[in-house]
């Protein structure tokens, strides 16, 4: 008996369709790291692979498809490394340098979620559930951290979009925490992946925790 719904044995034809779309993504990637998400072809990855760019589209409708597909994934990546962690205690220091060791092993996979917006690409909605996955770990991590209310302009500002954090049972000041936490992370970590600072004199990973412990530290 094969499965239609995704919980039963695949038919050989379902298996065969599931390695091409795993081929594509593989070629895609490639591409990304070789000439960036917006040098992203469906017509150069068929010729990559040796078919016609129409066969193809049989398997992504085209290249919004395709990138939405790859942005999950490397959300989904992020969420399931982040996990383990979070499931045993980790604080928010320790999350934050798992955060950039998934990132040093692929800065490509880091760059098409968090760096420059792929020209012309608009994400689904369906793509932040992963995304809210990841800031719900963070701010269990925050709110376990003593609390230190925000400035009031701020906290009015975070009351009225309280909505956005998706529910979360973090007071404010916790997603203040988690905010700057985040903010102040992925800048340190782009310039460190863009190359910024090579030939600076100094060890990024030093500065990644003096950052991080100034953070804490407030």
């Amino acid at each position: 008996m094969t499965g239609t719904g995704g919980t039963g044995p695949k038919s050989p034809r379902e298996r065969y369709r599931a390695q091409v779309r795993a081929e594509i993504k593989q070629h895609a990637w490639e591409q990304i790291a070789t000439a960036g998400a917006s040098a992203l072809s469906l017509n150069a990855i068929a010729k990559r692979m040796g078919v016609s760019g129409p066969a193809l589209y049989r398997y992504y409708a085209g290249r919004d498809e395709l990138i939405t597909e790859l942005v999950t994934d490397a959300y989904r990546s992020l969420a399931d490394t982040l996990r383990p962690a979070a499931e045993q205690g980790a604080d928010l220091a320790a999350l934050a340098h798992t955060v950039r060791a998934w990132a040093l092993a692929d800065p490509q996979r880091y760059f098409l979620v968090y760096g420059t917006p792929v020209p012309g690409f608009r994400a689904p909605a369906g793509t932040t559930a992963v995304s809210d996955e990841i800031m719900a770990m963070l701010l269990d991590a925050c709110a376990a951290l003593p609390a230190a209310e925000p400035a009031a302009p701020f906290a009015a500002h975070l009351a009225e979009r309280w909505e956005r954090a998706g529910g979360h049972p973090a007071p404010p000041a916790a997603l203040h925490r988690a905010l700057s936490f985040w903010t102040r992370v992925h800048g340190v970590l782009s310039l460190e992946l863009a190359g910024h600072f090579t030939g600076m004199g100094f060890d990024p990973a030093q500065l990644f925790a003096a950052e991080l412990a100034d953070l804490l530290s407030r």
